[in-house]
């Protein structure tokens, strides 16, 4: 169960095909990973996507051969997997402020992407595993009613919108609108309906008695599964829960004797014993086995 030499076999891959269309499911596959939970898990490690370092890659391996060959600019980017010259030139020049033309006639020297080795990751982040020891628990099967907002992992969008979704949700009383609560003041956020591309829905709500036949508009109603869950306690100043997010996907998972199961993740805030933004009352909650 080793989440870094698994990772490394899809570098492998990608390594291996970067002249090639790749797709992200692909990929994942080589690590037995979900392709949504493969681009998690490597964003928390890494500190980049999955989509950036093949960019990276590819544009790092293009400006090598631009030096070393004679090919026409069209055949590179194309071979690069760009449509055309002009989307290569576009994206060659954000990533090194230079166009490949002047690139390749200049003496002009930066920093290229190498290939990663996640085993590097992995000697970086054993010292971490005594930080924020969770709580191995069985839950059992939680109703929500919830309104459902639509995010993105991508250069870590869900991080910039899921607090805008807590406030959306309060400024408009939302709350209200959830019939048959059982737990008034404990708020929910699940992380659920994760696709390939990184999209995923996050679910902000309450836990309910049973399931309403008729919801207001916007509003869902889910069941998280029962089973073995990992509690960290995330409580702190407005921001900690992405650190902890980060530290669960990034140091604690890779480096535990757990796997990461299918199903949703979810957080409850104590809204009652919590002041926004200097302290949230909250635990994050992982599904494991």
């Amino acid at each position: 169960m080793d989440y870094f030499k698994r990772i490394q076999c899809a570098i492998e891959f990608i390594e291996l095909n970067l002249r090639e269309d790749l797709k992200i499911a692909e990929i994942a596959s080589q690590a037995c990973f979900s392709a949504f939970h493969f681009q998690r898990v490597f964003q928390a490690i890494s500190g980049f996507t999955v989509q950036q370092y093949i960019r990276r890659r590819r544009l790092s391996e293009a400006a090598e051969q631009l030096k070393q060959s004679n090919q026409k600019v069209l055949d590179i980017a194309i071979e690069y997997q760009y449509n055309s010259q002009e989307a290569f030139t576009r994206a060659f020049e954000k990533n090194f402020g230079i166009t490949p033309g002047k690139y390749r006639n200049g003496d002009i020297e930066f920093p290229a992407q190498s290939k990663i080795n996640f085993l590097d990751y992995q000697k970086n982040t054993m010292g971490d595993l005594d930080v924020n020891k969770p709580v191995i628990l069985q839950l059992e099967t939680v109703k929500i009613v919830g309104y459902e907002y639509k995010t993105n992992l991508n250069n870590e969008q869900h991080y910039k919108e899921i607090p805008g979704f807590y406030g959306h949700f309060g400024a408009n009383e939302y709350f209200m609108f959830i019939p048959n609560k059982i737990a008034p003041g404990m708020s929910y956020g699940v992380a659920c309906r994760f696709e390939d591309n990184g999209a995923f829905s996050f679910v902000v709500g309450e836990a309910v008695e049973k399931e309403s036949k008729e919801l207001a508009e916007g509003f869902i109603y889910m069941e998280i599964p029962a089973g073995k869950y990992a509690e960290f306690d995330a409580s702190g100043s407005d921001g900690r829960v992405q650190n902890i997010r980060d530290f669960i996907y990034g140091t604690w998972l890779p480096n535990s004797n757990f796997e990461r199961r299918e199903g949703p993740d979810f957080e409850i805030t104590d809204v009652m014993n919590s002041s926004y933004p200097d302290h949230l009352s909250m635990k994050v909650y992982i599904p494991i086995e």
